[in-house]
């Protein structure tokens, strides 16, 4: 592979230098740029002049020496979905949530598509992407490099316990919030409308993963690593059971979406109470809880249990 020296060319001639290269590269081709210093201001230049048409990897990153692959995308690649990416790096749910893209139920987009449907600038929310990727990953929110069954487990453990600890408080003040201040502020009554929609969705959605559909994903990560036969489901194929998982992420996504909304992003006014502030700042928890724990299902254990049903059971 090779390496272009920017150390010694001239400053100006820096960046025109390294595009020259880049653009007599063909698909699929790649060089490395050596330098003294972090490079990124030539990404995000790239970015605005090239578009994201580009893979930009860090081989080797400081102190003193920065290397950096740059390899040029084939025409019409696909591009990674939002799910994907953050799949790959939960870090990046964050820069998801502050241009309140939908990583979980909305995922299947990809970031310029979710970023026209919203009206925000793709660029910048790209940019935003480049800072976490430009940061070291923390290991222990590798969740993509988890087994199934460790994960299954990690989620009814984290998640299904935070769900199951919440309602009850959430439930108390919802009622006493909307019975208290629904007369001056009529939107709390439709919040809790829609807020105990979410709340009864999730107690009768959770059974359903822990009595069914998670014990069978255990099993076929077992049978995986043991190299035993699977035996086919009573319910035919885990795509049946997972669709309709999804179907009711959807739905309770779609319910807390409004509570958002009729909460102005769960930001209380000025004559709110106490209850009235930690009902909002609880159901901001509640609904970033919920949306990791989407994810996770959706864009993780899901797709890699199909995955592997498929191959154990030999299926296309």
């Amino acid at each position: 592979m090779e390496t272009l020296d920017v150390t010694r060319i001239e400053p100006r001639l820096k960046h025109p230098t390294i595009f020259q290269k880049f653009d007599a590269l063909a698909e699929g081709q790649e060089f490395v740029i050596h330098n003294d210093h972090d490079p990124i201001p030539l990404y995000y230049q790239m970015l605005a002049e090239k578009g994201k048409i580009f893979e930009w990897e860090y081989l080797c990153k400081g102190p003193e020496i920065f290397e950096v692959k740059i390899t040029k995308l084939h025409l019409g690649q696909k591009s990674m979905t939002i799910g994907e990416l953050v799949a790959g790096d939960y870090r990046k749910a964050e820069v998801f949530q502050k241009f309140g893209l939908d990583f979980c139920c909305g995922g299947q987009k990809t970031v310029k598509e979710a970023c026209d449907k919203k009206g925000i600038s793709a660029l910048e929310v790209e940019s935003a992407i480049a800072l976490v990727d430009n940061t070291q990953k923390n290991k222990k929110q590798d969740f993509n490099s988890w087994d199934l069954d460790f994960l299954a487990d990690y989620i009814v453990n984290t998640h299904h316990k935070y769900v199951s600890e919440a309602i009850p408080m959430l439930n108390i003040l919802s009622s006493k919030v909307a019975k208290v201040h629904g007369k001056n502020h009529p939107e709390v009554i439709a919040l809790a409308k829609f807020y105990n929609a979410v709340a009864d969705e999730l107690l009768q959605h959770m059974p359903k993963e822990e009595g069914v559909l998670f014990p069978y994903i255990k099993k076929i990560a077992q049978a995986k690593r043991e190299g035993t036969q699977l035996a086919r489901p009573a319910f035919g194929s885990i795509e049946n059971p997972i669709r309709m998982m999804e179907s009711e992420h959807i739905s309770a996504g779609e319910n807390m979406q409004k509570v958002n909304n009729l909460s102005n992003a769960y930001t209380p006014p000025e004559d709110g109470c106490s209850s009235y502030r930690v009902l909002f700042a609880k159901l901001a928890e509640f609904e970033q809880d919920l949306h990791e724990h989407i994810h996770l299902e959706n864009n993780i254990l899901f797709p890699k249990a199909l995955e592997l049903e498929r191959e154990l059971l030999d299926t296309k």
